[in-house]
């Protein structure tokens, strides 16, 4: 599919820069051919003017032109005098020719029944200018090879340079339609991966409700005491179901939604020590040793609950991690115009293939324990996502078998 999206794009690019350079080229050439064609014009137009100049003086009959006049800069040319039966009357040439190729030209000139012209005689071109003149014609040829030479070059060059400049578009468009598209095929990928492990972290449940409703629905003459333990799997599951639900759609207001969010100025060092009171209890029975270094008194502009939301996601996530009587430390501080948090957590680590891929939905290194630890991998995804909407950004370091550090930084407010 991608591939054809990435064709079907470098198609379309080709076509309309292919366009564009006809378009370029026919009109250059255009340009040239009229150029070149008046100049053969008006030199044909002078030539035609000088020979037309009353016989005043000594006339070289081989040159056609006075010999104290100097005849117009021109190349090679001839002019014939015919009657009005077609004979040749008189000519003059720069160059002595042969009466034969005179009887060609003005054979090739008549037949064009027109005032002016152009034709190819014995691999040669010439254009050619006729005027009455008493009782016949007077013309005049002029030897344009070299025009009509610079006229077929330059198709020549518009077509190598043409092609040259297409098998170079192809390259850098190709280039820039892989670019263009890996972030279309990466977002695709990602909400099939999306779809699929939704799918599978339901699944799990629906699977578990329904067998312990079959288990109710055979013990059916048991009294609802009896039947307690498999009431409690239920709603167990469908608590589960619950908060994995809220957290999609919680996510998806975030990513989709046009509404902001009520910003307001709170003391940052106030909501993380509220949170850290709130999770004694639970550090105490997991016999984790915890320490911090909060910074009084900093202030950021953002939302209070969001922000708590992140840092018990932070400190959540490093009890489930932190290795047995292991160690917690979190620090706040404030870092020229920023405030940084860190949370770190001793423990296996995070190899560093994983290290750019935690913060993505269903995400998990060690998917074995996801059931255990209650979790969806859906917690840093949901943290990543406030930070971005505070204008922050929020990163993850980790010493494999020592110690995993997750920082974030926020805008401080003076």
């Amino acid at each position: 599919m991608f591939k054809q999206l990435r064709n079907k794009f470098l198609i379309l690019n080709l076509s309309i820069i292919s366009i564009m350079m006809i378009i370029a080229f026919f009109s250059i050439y255009l340009i040239t051919h009229n150029n070149v064609n008046k100049n053969i014009d008006i030199e044909l137009r002078k030539i035609l003017e000088f020979n037309k100049k009353p016989n005043d003086g000594p006339r070289d009959m081989k040159l056609g032109f006075d010999k104290k006049d100097t005849p117009p800069d021109r190349s090679l040319s001839f002019t014939l005098t015919i009657d009005s039966k077609g004979n040749i009357l008189d000519s003059s040439s720069a160059f002595t020719m042969e009466d034969t190729f005179y009887e060609a030209a003005k054979q090739e000139a008549l037949s064009e029944n027109t005032d002016k012209g152009k034709f190819k005689l014995d691999g040669y071109y010439w254009a050619f200018i006729k005027m009455h003149h008493m009782d016949g014609y007077k013309l005049v040829f002029l030897d344009i090879t070299s025009q009509q030479g610079i006229l077929t070059n330059l198709i020549y060059t518009f077509l190598a340079v043409a092609l040259a400049m297409l098998i170079v578009i192809f390259f850098i468009s190709r280039f820039f339609a892989n670019k263009s598209i890996e972030p279309i095929k990466e977002a695709f990928d990602k909400q099939k991966q999306f779809i699929g492990d939704a799918s599978h972290e339901l699944k799990t449940p629906l699977a578990v409700i329904n067998t312990n409703v079959d288990v109710l629905l055979s013990n059916g003459e048991e009294s609802i005491d009896s039947q307690a333990k498999w009431l409690h799997y239920i709603k167990s599951e469908v608590e589960r179901m619950t908060k994995l639900t809220n957290d999609l759609l919680y996510l998806t207001q975030m990513d989709y939604s046009d509404m902001k969010m009520i910003f307001s100025e709170f003391n940052l060092s106030e909501t993380i020590e509220d949170v850290i009171l709130t999770m004694e209890a639970v550090i105490f029975e997991n016999d984790i040793s915890l320490d911090y270094d909060i910074e009084p008194n900093l202030t950021i502009q953002g939302n209070n609950e969001q922000i708590k939301q992140v840092v018990m996601i932070l400190l959540d996530n490093a009890l489930k991690y932190t290795n047995l009587k292991g160690k917690v430390n979190i620090t706040l501080k404030k870092s020229h115009n920023n405030v940084l948090l860190s949370v770190t957590n001793t423990g296996k680590g995070i190899p560093e293939e994983h290290l750019s891929k935690i913060f993505d939905r269903f995400y998990r290194v060690d998917k074995s324990r996801s059931r255990n630890s209650g979790g969806y991998g859906l917690g840093l995804a949901i943290a990543k996502a406030i930070i971005e909407q505070h204008g922050g950004k929020i990163s993850a370091s980790s010493i494999l078998n020592k110690s995993t550090t997750f920082t974030v930084e926020l805008p401080f407010v003076k």
